[in-house]
């Protein structure tokens, strides 16, 4: 938790440096140094929200002193017209933070309202919706802990955490099991190995390799269910590509056991939240 509440700060940071840089020239010249503000943050949407702590943590580093009264918890559903913070402290510190603290919190909500779509639609099955690595670049801790907060969980952060083997680096030395091959002779902290595969008989390969998952990449919903037929749970298995809300239900019913999906980050739609100040 430390180490993650220190990448969040320094997203902040890096932000507040972007957006204030040497001062907001407009609130320091118009609202008063003394001059105290309520606000109140208003959903302007139905969905779930998401980041309310990174939110009050934005505030906290532009100035200690503003105080957020929440008034519901992150991954919680709301409802448009619904109110679901209080903010108080000093006007030059809120109207500077705004912005910075909007975004984030806005794109989280969205995030977490989409995962919430995907895992609705495979409820009363074993499928566990995962995201992807294509998130904003910088903001991948927030993408992520936002899938999270809507149900969802994560697939690999990185590069660095799980080795996954797809086309391209099977293309690169030959074959799938020259691929693990190599991995496994020069990984010597022994991280999961994933192998993307296509057809059948790359399935077969990969199940012969004792590997930690197998991703079915853009494999119709019969030849998944084959799949998961051959696989006999040896393995676990993650399909992957074409994945929406219209064919996510039909994906879970083939008995796989992931479905990762770049909507829930890559092309996401912020929740309307607005901070209305008096």
């Amino acid at each position: 938790m430390t180490q993650l509440m220190d990448q969040i700060d320094a997203i902040i940071r890096n932000a507040l440096v972007e957006d204030v840089g040497s001062g907001d020239v407009t609130t320091l010249n118009t609202v008063p140094a003394d001059a105290i503000l309520r606000g109140t943050l208003l959903v302007k949407a139905d969905g779930v929200v998401a980041g309310l702590a990174v939110f009050q943590r934005v505030f906290k580093l532009v100035d200690a002193r503003v105080e957020i009264d929440l008034q519901v918890a992150d991954g919680e559903s709301v409802q448009r017209g619904q109110i679901i913070a209080t903010i108080d402290g000093p006007g030059q510190a809120i109207l500077t933070g705004e912005r910075l603290a909007l975004n984030i919190l806005q794109r989280m909500s969205g995030i977490a309202t989409e995962t919430r779509r995907y895992v609705d639609a495979v409820a009363g099955t074993h499928a566990v919706i995962l995201d992807t690595r294509k998130t904003a670049p910088g903001l991948r801790v927030l993408d992520k802990l936002a899938v999270r907060l809507g149900g969802g969980q994560n697939h690999r952060f990185g590069l660095y955490d799980m080795a996954m083997i797809k086309d391209n680096h099977i293309a690169a030395v030959g074959s799938i099991t020259e691929a693990v091959r190599r991995i496994r002779a020069g990984d010597p902290q022994g991280r999961p190995i994933e192998v993307e595969v296509t057809d059948l008989d790359q399935l077969r390969d990969a199940l012969a390799l004792n590997v930690d998952r197998i991703l079915l990449d853009n494999m119709s919903t019969e030849l998944m269910a084959e799949a998961v037929r051959i696989a006999a749970g040896r393995t676990p298995l993650e399909a992957s590509g074409g994945v929406s809300l219209e064919t996510v239900a039909a994906i879970a019913a083939t008995g796989v056991d992931y479905i990762s999906v770049g909507a829930l980050t890559h092309s996401v739609t912020a929740l309307d939240i607005s901070l209305d100040v008096q």
